[in-house]
C-alpha cells in the first residue's frame, strides 16, 4: 500500500510539474531580452563566448561590475549549446524556477507529507511575483533557487536529521547564491530560529553532541562556493595588476555589497515598503494569510518547528531588507518558498472546507469580468491610457491587438469557472491562472518585441547606412549592441553622453562618406544640424536618430 501511495504521489508530482513547465516556458522563442535586465545579461554573455573573458564581464569595452558572473556564465552556456540567443537566454531562469518548485515539493514531502508538498509547491506556482520573474531573464531566479536549496538542506537536517550531506549541501548552495548577487547568504539565517527553538527545548529538532566540527564544515562549505569564482578572480586582478581591474574588484566586493546595503543609493524607500508589496502585489497568496494566522497561533502554542523555523525566518528577511533604505519589490522573493511551507498544511485543511472552493471560484469569476471589462472598454472607448501605451510600444491604431488579447485572458477565466463551478471553485481559480499566464504570451509576446527589443530600430540603422556603412553608438542602451546587425563602434558606456559624442565624432571624421552615428536623441547637443538629423523610430519610449557626417556644424564647440 505505501508503495502504491508513493508510486501516486510521484505521478501526481510528474503532471504538476508538466503544468508548471508548459505555463513558465509559455512564450520561450517569441521575444528577445527586453530592457531593462535582460539585453544587459545577454550582451556580456555574448561577449563572454566571443572573447573567451570568463573571470571579468565586459559590457562592451567597459568591465561590468554590478553584478557577479553566475547568471552570464549560465547563459552563455546555454547559447553555446543552442548556438544562439533568442530562446536561450531565458532557459536558466525556466530550470530555476522549475527546480525551485520541486525543492518545494520535496521539502514540504518530507516534512509533512506528498499531499503537503504539492500544495506547497501549488502556492509558490500561482504566486503572482514567481510566475513573473521566472518569465524574465534575471538574476532573481537563479538566486532564488540556490536560496531555496540553502533552505531546504538546513531545514532537512534540523528537522529531519542528522543528515550533514544535505545541511554541507545546503551551506554550499548559500555561497553559490553569494557569487550570483551577494545575498544568498540569508539562506544561512534559517540557522538562527533553529538555534532558538532548540534551546527552548521544542521537540521534533535535531539534538546532536559532539558534532563541532561538522557543523564548521558548513562553514567551509560556503566559503568553498564563493572561493570558486573569488579565488581566481583576485589572483587574475592583483596578478594583472592593471587599474581598471583593481578598480572592478573593489566596486564588486564592496560598493555592491556592505556599501550598496548600509549606504543605498538606488530605490528609497519606506521601512515599511515590503509589507504593501505583499499586498499589493503577492496575489492570491497572501488572501490566504488571515485564514491561516490562527493555526500559525496553535502551531505557536504547539511548539511546531516545521511551522515555526521557515516562518521565522519569513521575518527575518523582511527585516532584514526593510533596514536599508535601498528597497525593491524583488528582494524578499525568497521568502515564498519558505512560506508555503508554513502555509501548506493548513491549506490542505482548508481546501475541505466549503467555503474556500466557493470563494476561489467567485475570485475565478471577478478576474474574468476585470478583464473582460477593461480590454472590452480599452477596445471600445480607446481612452487616453490606451492611446498613450499604444503610442509608446509602436502599435497600431489604439493598440487594438493588444487589447483583444485582455479581452482574451478574461475569457479563460470564464472558462475555468464554467468547467469547475463552485464546488471545485480552487481548481477554476489555478486553472484561470494558468491559462492567463500561457495566453497573455503567446499573443502579446510577437507583437511588442519589435519596439521593446529595440529589434526594429536597430534593423532601420542597418539600412540606412548601406552595405558599406560603418555604425558608431552614442548614449547607447545594451538592447542597440545586442541588436546590432554589424559589427560597430561605441565609446564607452558609462561615460558622459558628451563624451561619447565628442569621441564619436573624431571617429566619423576619419572616414565621413561611411561612418554614421546612432545616438539617443537627448544626447544631442548645439553643434548638431537637426534638419540633417535622420529619426529612426522608437523603441523603449526612447527616441533615436542617425547622424551622418553632415549633422554636425563644422569647426563647432558644443555650448
Amino acid at each position: 500500500m505505501h508503495y502504491t501511495d508513493d508510486r501516486t504521489s510521484w505521478r501526481h508530482f510528474a503532471w504538476f510539474m508538466l503544468i508548471a513547465l508548459i505555463v513558465l516556458a509559455a512564450g520561450i522563442g517569441l521575444r528577445d531580452p527586453w530592457p531593462p535586465d535582460e539585453p544587459r545579461f545577454a550582451l556580456v554573455a555574448r561577449q563572454m563566448l566571443e572573447s573567451g573573458q570568463w573571470l571579468f564581464p565586459h559590457r562592451g569595452m567597459e568591465l561590468y561590475s554590478d553584478k557577479p558572473p553566475m547568471l552570464m556564465w549560465t547563459e552563455a552556456a546555454w547559447m553555446w549549446l543552442t548556438g544562439g540567443w533568442r530562446g536561450a537566454f531565458l532557459l536558466t531562469s525556466l530550470f530555476s524556477g522549475l527546480g525551485t518548485l520541486a525543492l518545494t515539493w520535496h521539502l514540504g514531502r518530507r516534512l509533512w507529507g506528498a499531499r503537503t508538498g504539492l500544495f506547497a509547491a501549488g502556492i509558490v506556482l500561482m504566486s503572482m511575483p514567481f510566475i513573473d520573474v521566472v518569465r524574465h531573464a534575471q538574476i532573481d531566479p537563479l538566486n532564488l533557487f540556490w536560496i531555496t536549496l540553502g533552505n531546504t538542506g538546513i531545514l532537512l537536517h534540523c528537522l529531519r536529521g542528522p543528515n550533514w550531506r544535505m545541511y554541507w549541501l545546503g551551506c554550499f548552495a548559500a555561497g553559490l547564491g553569494v557569487i550570483t548577487k551577494g545575498v544568498g547568504v540569508i539562506a544561512l539565517f534559517m540557522l538562527l530560529p533553529y538555534v532558538v527553538v532548540r534551546m527552548r527545548g521544542w521537540q521534533g529538532v535535531l539534538r546532536t553532541q559532539g558534532d563541532g566540527w561538522r557543523w564548521a564544515a558548513g562553514a567551509l562549505a560556503f566559503l568553498l562556493a564563493i572561493a570558486l569564482w573569488l579565488v581566481p578572480m583576485l589572483a587574475t586582478a592583483y596578478g594583472h595588476g592593471d587599474a581598471e581591474y583593481l578598480s572592478y574588484v573593489n566596486d564588486i566586493l564592496f560598493r555592491q555589497t556592505a556599501e550598496r546595503y548600509a549606504n543605498s543609493w538606488q530605490h528609497e524607500e519606506a521601512p515599511w515598503f515590503f509589507l504593501v508589496v505583499i499586498v499589493s502585489g503577492w496575489l492570491p497568496t497572501w488572501l490566504l494569510i488571515p485564514a491561516v494566522a490562527p493555526r500559525w497561533r496553535d502551531a505557536l502554542r504547539l511548539r511546531e518547528p516545521r511551522v515555526w523555523v521557515p516562518l521565522a525566518w519569513c521575518l527575518l528577511v523582511l527585516v532584514f531588507f526593510s533596514i536599508p533604505r535601498g528597497k525593491r519589490e524583488i528582494y524578499i522573493l525568497p521568502m515564498l518558498p519558505m512560506l508555503a511551507i508554513a502555509m501548506a498544511p493548513h491549506v490542505v485543511e482548508l481546501a475541505k472546507t466549503r467555503w474556500l472552493p466557493r470563494v476561489a471560484f467567485w475570485l475565478t469569476v471577478a478576474a474574468g469580468i476585470v478583464f473582460t471589462a477593461a480590454g472590452v472598454w480599452a477596445l471600445e472607448a480607446a481612452p487616453k491610457v490606451a492611446r498613450r501605451l499604444a503610442k509608446g510600444y509602436e502599435l497600431a491604431g489604439h493598440g487594438e491587438a493588444l487589447w483583444i488579447w485582455v479581452v482574451v485572458v478574461g475569457v479563460g477565466f470564464f472558462v475555468a469557472a464554467a468547467v469547475f463551478r463552485p464546488r471545485r471553485g480552487i481548481g477554476a481559480l489555478l486553472c484561470g491562472m494558468a491559462l492567463g499566464w500561457v495566453i497573455w504570451p503567446l499573443g502579446t509576446y510577437p507583437l511588442l518585441n519589435m519596439n521593446q527589443s529595440a529589434r526594429a530600430v536597430m534593423a532601420v540603422a542597418d539600412d540606412a547606412i548601406g552595405p558599406d556603412g560603418q555604425l558608431g553608438l552614442v548614449a547607447w542602451r545594451e538592447e542597440n549592441l545586442l541588436q546590432a546587425r554589424r559589427p560597430v563602434a561605441e565609446f564607452g558606456f558609462s561615460r558622459a553622453a558628451a563624451e561619447q559624442l565628442a569621441d564619436a565624432r573624431a571617429w566619423q571624421a576619419a572616414d565621413p562618406a561611411h561612418r554614421f552615428i546612432f545616438a539617443n536623441d537627448e544626447a544631442l547637443d548645439s553643434c548638431v544640424v537637426k534638419e540633417n538629423v535622420r529619426p529612426l523610430g522608437t523603441a523603449n519610449r526612447v527616441d533615436f536618430v542617425l547622424l551622418p557626417a553632415n549633422a554636425t556644424k563644422q569647426g563647432c564647440k558644443p555650448l
